[in-house]
């Protein structure tokens, strides 16, 4: 299950020594799951950012000081930096992979995007800010194209203020919100207004700030059904309406006081909205998961490597007096990702079992992800999934693809790129992971959506027929329909992840052989799914289509 054998076995001792005490707290299931494959031994890079665009490529980039990379730019072009000669840096420090080819281009990102944030606007643009140095106050666009002509396009100076480690979510009225960073207590917009740009204090960012470890960086970001933002940093979290400037609630601590956002580093995830029509949702929780001990950080730079936490916490946030459930996971994990697979489990992946987030600071890899099915009785919601043998630990990285896999990539604990002679070398490799879902025995329950077409546009409140064919058996009582907003994935976060479970009609066989249509109603509201691209799956048994991209406006 790790790199440690000895733990494994005693981490399964302490699971079964858990269920004679208390129930609530077994992370249940010990079955393994699910394959892994590597699709390239290196992309040329070690992918620190990635954000999945709608023509089915993945963007990724790293840093532009870590040192040549493995991958040269286009054409003979080189960036001019000082630190390489009078020659410029002619390696690439961004690639966009081609799934269906499985392929690398190489990208020219200029300014430094070392540990920068992002999301995509509504007409499918990503949209990039911050980093360090000459990057600090940069923003970066990504207009996908399917002709291989598209770059990088840069402002250096169109932010007002320098955002490193800061998140992003896309809002209802289709601007960005760049919230946080280091030293920085507030947040600002994207596109500007030129009669309102500026920025504006947020106290609860200096609030949660520990002068000496921050454990405030990257905090985690969730839209909720009133248009509100759950904000969560350290171990608190509130609801803020960005547009009063007003805090609406005040969450609980999560119980422990242990920080969990950077740099002890755990990762969370707004569960999936059910929707209950066009308007309501049945609850929305934020689940939060692993990170480090308080005290961590500092004990690992004293070469102290103290075992991360293993529970995750669970809150409904529109409950009235909303309280966090503790639940136990299998395994401890710290700078681990969560990422929302389309028959609306999660999965955690990457990351390490001691220390905390930063230069060498992380120990134990953890290979073995382990799913959570939010739906289950508590007590019976992990499952353990099967391992890879690449470790992925500091600037790991994480995605969905529109075929159910997640893709892999990344891990650079080191200031320079580094394969020799380091603990965890630096990693250019790209794997995938198939969920259990996609296992040869389940591929006669699998939908796939013959209509609409992949690309078309869908308004809000709408009912849209979906079809879909299947070579097996069909649950009319368990097919569902999912629409999820592939999100940007950085440092353990996924910045505008979210998930919806449609509401649906009758189900109803068509005149072929093997095929059905499903009514679905598409929410209503921006603020419960803001304008743009997302993937749309039918789920069959449990069993999830491959994704159709479909445009919300």
């Amino acid at each position: 299950m790790c790199t440690r054998p000895l733990a494994s076995y005693l981490s399964i001792l302490h699971v079964f020594l858990l269920l004679l005490v208390t129930h609530w707290d077994v992370p249940a299931v010990l079955a393994a799951g699910g394959k892994w494959e590597l699709l390239l031994p290196s992309i040329g890079i070690s992918s620190m950012h990635m954000q999945l665009l709608q023509n089915d490529k993945v963007i990724m980039f790293d840093r532009t000081d870590f040192g040549k990379s493995n991958i040269s730019l286009p054409d003979g072009q080189c960036r001019t930096d000082p630190n390489f000669g009078p020659s410029g840096d002619c390696s690439a420090h961004s690639v966009e992979y081609d799934i269906a080819t499985n392929s690398i281009r190489s990208l020219m990102v200029l300014t430094n995007v070392w540990c920068s944030s992002g999301a995509v606007m509504e007409d499918g643009t990503l949209v990039q800010t911050g980093g360090t140095a000459e990057g600090e106050r940069a923003i970066r666009i990504f207009n996908p194209c399917s002709d291989n002509a598209c770059d990088w396009q840069e402002t250096p100076d169109g932010l007002l203020r320098s955002r490193w480690y800061s998140t992003n979510h896309l809002l209802p009225d289709g601007r960005q919100i760049i919230l946080g960073g280091r030293g920085q207590f507030n947040f600002e917009f994207h596109p500007k207004v030129p009669s309102a740009d500026q920025v504006y204090g947020l106290r609860f960012l200096e609030e949660t700030n520990d002068p000496n470890i921050e454990n405030n960086l990257y905090p985690f970001v969730f839209l909720n059904q009133d248009g509100n933002l759950f904000i969560f940093a350290n171990n608190r979290a509130i609801l803020f309406n960005y547009i009063t400037r007003v805090i609406v609630k005040t969450y609980p601590e999560i119980p422990g006081g242990d920080p969990r956002s950077y740099p002890s580093t755990g990762s969370a995830v707004l569960l999936p909205l059910k929707m209950q029509g066009a308007t309501q949702i049945l609850a929305a929780e934020v689940l939060v998961c692993g990170g480090a001990p308080k005290g961590s950080y500092v004990n690992a730079l004293n070469n102290n490597f103290v075992g991360a936490l293993d529970t995750c916490a669970r809150i409904n946030i529109n409950d009235r007096d909303p309280k966090w459930i503790l639940e136990k996971m299998p395994l401890a994990r710290v700078m681990g990702d969560m990422v929302l697979l389309p028959d609306g489990n999660v999965l955690l992946i990457n990351g390490g079992s001691a220390g905390a987030a930063g230069w060498e600071l992380g120990r134990d890899p953890v290979l073995t992800p382990c799913m959570y099915r939010p739906d289950n009785l508590i007590g019976s919601r992990f499952e353990v999934q099967n391992p890879t043998n690449i470790p992925r630990m500091y600037h790991s990285t994480a995605s969905l693809l529109r075929d159910g896999r997640v893709i892999v990539g990344g891990s650079n604990p080191h200031n320079l790129y580094s394969f020799t002679g380091v603990l965890f070398p630096t990693e250019l490799s790209l794997e995938a992971f198939s969920p259990p879902y996609l296992e040869p025995e389940s591929a006669r329950l699998r939908p796939e959506i013959v209509s609409p077409a992949s690309g078309t546009n869908i308004g809000y409140g709408r009912n849209v027929q979906l079809r879909f064919s299947v070579s097996g058996s069909v649950n009319a009582n368990s097919v569902k329909v999912t629409m999820l907003a592939p999100p940007f994935n950085t440092h353990s976060f996924s910045m505008g992840q979210r998930l919806l479970v449609l509401r649906t009609g009758n189900l109803r066989r068509a005149l072929l052989s093997n095929a059905y249509i499903i009514t679905v109603t598409i929410p209503q509201s921006t603020n419960l799914a803001p304008s743009g691209y997302y993937l749309m799956f039918v789920v069959n048994q449990g069993i999830p289509s491959e994704g159709i991209w479909v445009k919300l406006q």
